[in-house]
């Protein structure tokens, strides 16, 4: 009866050890500083509206569909084994966060979707998946986005871009993408 009960407690520990909660921090000493900024201007005033699109009355430009939000948003990738957004990836989520506040993008949710590489465990793979989702969601909040406009989802190894066996291959499958949802 006690090996049951100290098998029991040695598995709750394992589980939970695995399960941090420490807060993921920008990568500040990341080689790879390389600032990739998209500026979008929202609309000053809306006069005609169409289906797909909004016309801007004081520089007569459209703003973006939905769509177009959808195909400008970044995908946000994590080094080996982690969740820490270095500032190139800072960058990528800056961008998504004013994309967020265009006046299309203002009525839909965003869902994120994190991913890892085919190394580890589904558990583990799920596990960090969330991670990655949670930490690209703390910081578009700290821009920002409300909080209860995103979702998350983690697809551990599920989901992969690539299938190669290389580290590049890998290195594409560690991300976070965004989904933008009615």
């Amino acid at each position: 009866m006690k090996s049951i009960v100290l098998s029991g407690v040695v598995a709750a520990l394992l589980v939970f050890s695995g399960c941090s909660s420490k807060e993921p921090a920008v990568d500040t000493q990341a080689a790879n500083s390389a600032q990739a900024t998209t500026e979008v201007q929202a609309p000053a005033t809306e006069t005609v509206s169409s289906e797909n699109s909004v016309v801007d009355s004081s520089t007569n430009s459209v703003s973006m569909t939905a769509d177009e939000i959808q195909s400008k948003l970044p995908t946000v990738y994590f080094a080996f084994d982690k969740y820490n957004i270095t500032p190139d990836m800072q960058a990528r989520i800056d961008a998504a966060a004013e994309l967020g506040k265009e006046d299309v993008a203002k009525s839909l949710n965003v869902k994120l979707e994190g991913n890892c590489d085919e190394w580890g465990s589904d558990e583990y793979n799920f596990a960090l998946g969330l991670k990655r989702a949670n930490a690209v969601k703390k910081a578009l909040v700290a821009d920002g986005i409300d909080a209860s406009r995103i979702s998350m989802v983690s697809y551990g190894k599920s989901n992969p871009v690539c299938t190669e066996h290389t580290k590049e291959c890998w290195a594409k499958n560690r991300r976070v993408n965004f989904k933008l949802l009615p």
